[in-house]
């Protein structure tokens, strides 16, 4: 049999290959340049009027780098795959609002019956019986099929919101690894910086200090670039985790709100 791609993973290598392009687009149109710019100005401004009369340093110079050309990289992919997850999710925070157990208040399910709910699950498409929701009544309504014991089904129940709990959260792993890379690259360029700065030492003796000034700021503003695009990543990535915490709940209570409570061994 022919095997496919997944689409989540060719996903996240065109986000990466799409972010990569963008960003550097931007970089070498805008931001370089206006960044050259700036620098000449104040240069000019430095020697004319000297230090007092310097401007202050233009946003674009401050994220002008390549390791804050990176971080920027990494973190819109980031964003990227969270998007794609919280449609997941939203998609199927939607399947809670579908009647998928339609019993009416005061009527059992016997183990007899389950064979009736059940076909509907499985007529639904292969991507809305991959969800959640319609797995665990599935897993469910065959447990009370095959054990007639409602406890049987109530572990069940609580065996695949743990296991689809631990599953999402280690999809969150490259996403983790991406928020502890940012601040990574960021010290990397503070490291470059202050290496350029010491190899200009002897300029600074001879009294020249614009080589080291423009060095230490390539080491300040990569690290400072970096935390700030860390945080509001990991704010992101919260939420995500909260929307995750949310749908394995909230599908645990629809199983005993529509269905366990529902379940009768005899008539």
């Amino acid at each position: 049999m022919k095997r496919t791609l997944p689409i989540e993973l060719v996903y996240q290598i065109a986000a990466l290959v799409a972010s990569i392009i963008l960003v550097h687009l931007v970089y070498q149109t805008v931001i370089r340049p206006n960044a050259e710019v700036a620098l000449e100005q104040r240069a000019q401004l430095i020697a004319e009027q000297g230090d007092a009369a310097a401007e202050p340093r233009s946003l674009y110079v401050v994220i002008k780098d390549y390791e804050q050309e990176s971080c920027f990289i990494l973190m819109f992919w980031a964003l990227a795959m969270m998007g794609f997850k919280a449609r997941s999710i939203f998609r199927e925070q939607g399947m809670l609002n579908e009647d998928f157990i339609p019993v009416a208040e005061g009527v059992n399910i016997l183990p007899e019956d389950t064979r009736t709910y059940t076909r509907p699950l499985q007529a639904l498409a292969a991507e809305a019986q991959r969800a959640l929701l319609p797995r665990a009544l599935l897993v469910a309504l065959n447990r009370f099929a095959s054990t007639r014991n409602v406890q049987d089904v109530s572990e069940a129940v609580n065996s695949i919101c743990e296991n689809e709990s631990d599953r999402l959260d280690s999809e969150l792993s490259m996403i983790r690894y991406i928020a502890w890379a940012i601040p990574s690259i960021g010290f990397i360029g503070t490291v470059r910086g202050i290496s350029d700065a010491l190899g200009q030492a002897y300029k600074a003796v001879e009294g020249d200090i614009a080589g080291v000034t423009a060095s230490l700021g390539v080491a300040f503003n990569s690290t400072f670039i970096a935390l700030v695009i860390s945080i509001v990543l990991m704010f992101f990535m919260h939420q995500l985790q909260l929307l995750q915490e949310r749908l394995v709940l909230d599908t645990h209570d629809y199983c005993d709100q529509r269905l366990l409570r529902h379940l009768r061994t005899t008539g």
